[in-house]
């Protein structure tokens, strides 16, 4: 991509807060889900978004996908603000938008055949005709390794990983650009979840797709992702290549992130928790850096005061141990 195409996705600080009501005698109160996101995606790349459930992953999807309108900020697409779009734009544009849900069992339905199913996919969005529909689905079976023999099955009659990629067949088949994987592969077994991976990485490079991976696996986020966004708290505190992010967290959540993983071989069998305390209530998160009351280097300006993004090379970390250092990556 020449640096003077704009990303194809883009989030200029993207905010989502849900007006709760109150109790007899209470004030209505505010849960902030996605707070002030700015994010960029390339055409072709692939943006992990990790964290700790609550911490606003698939909140932010559901904004991508127009599932939830925001409360603050802007989503561009191709350069354009889709927010500013008419009816018949925004329902043009969903047919470039897909998504992928984390359980592929309850997100198709039981009822219906794998070939009714995307059939009617075809069909509501205008896409072949009668005749041409049957060689249409064949072929999306095909692309993700299913054989179209097995069109006529419903989703009760194939595994997990099987319903999984019929899920995948039906985002692929109004053609999109831009695919949310919201824990596409966190209720697969291991074994799957690599051949689930392999395939989206494949139809990546075939069909030059776009990908938001939401995932709170690390290990999994890092095997398909080109950079990573670490939430906490529906903030980014951290985002950077994947790479540079495995090889030097800096963020003190990412690291704890990090001691958290499973390890394939303990050193020892007494288990230190990688974080100390809960995720807290995000209705009253705390005040100044909201990763204070869990951090180990927290310090008083942590408690007082937010910390701002600050950019390291080709990285940004919200944390005040490093707003003291200059932002040109020296």
């Amino acid at each position: 991509m020449s640096d003077a195409e704009p990303p194809l996705v883009e989030t200029r600080g993207l905010t989502k807060a849900f007006k709760l009501h109150g109790g007899l005698g209470r004030k209505r109160e505010a849960l902030v889900a996605v707070d002030d996101v700015s994010i960029a995606i390339r055409r072709g790349e692939t943006l992990g978004v990790v964290g700790e459930s609550g911490s606003g992953k698939s909140t932010l999807g559901r904004l991508l996908l127009q599932l939830e309108r925001p409360t603050a900020g802007d989503i561009l697409f191709e350069g354009q603000s889709i927010l500013a779009t008419s009816g018949r734009e925004r329902r043009q544009l969903r047919k470039r938008i897909q998504v992928v849900f984390q359980d592929p069992y309850s997100s198709l339905n039981p009822m219906m055949s794998v070939q009714r199913t995307l059939t009617e996919v075809l069909a509501v969005h205008d896409i072949g005709t009668r005749e041409t529909r049957p060689a249409q689905v064949a072929d999306l079976l095909e692309r993700v390794g299913l054989s179209p023999a097995l069109a006529r099955r419903r989703p009760k009659q194939f595994s997990g990983g099987q319903r999984q990629r019929i899920g995948i067949a039906r985002a692929l088949a109004v053609q999109p650009d831009f695919i949310v994987a919201d824990e596409a592969v966190s209720a697969l077994d291991v074994s799957i979840q690599a051949q689930v991976l392999n395939l989206l990485m494949r139809l990546q490079d075939d069909l030059g797709l776009t990908y938001l991976f939401i995932s709170h696996n690390l290990s999994v986020a890092r095997h398909i992702s080109n950079d990573i966004a670490v939430m906490y708290l529906g903030r980014i505190v951290e985002q950077a290549p994947t790479d540079e992010l495995f090889a030097e967290p800096l963020h003190p959540y990412t690291q704890a992130l990090f001691r958290a993983a499973p390890k394939p071989v303990p050193r020892r069998k007494t288990i230190t928790p990688a974080i100390a305390g809960d995720i807290p209530n995000p209705i009253d998160r705390p005040s100044g850096c909201h990763f204070h009351p869990r951090c180990p280097f927290a310090m008083d300006i942590c408690r007082e005061q937010a910390p701002v993004p600050v950019l390291r090379g080709n990285r940004v970390v919200e944390c005040h141990l490093y707003t003291s250092a200059s932002t040109d990556g020296s």
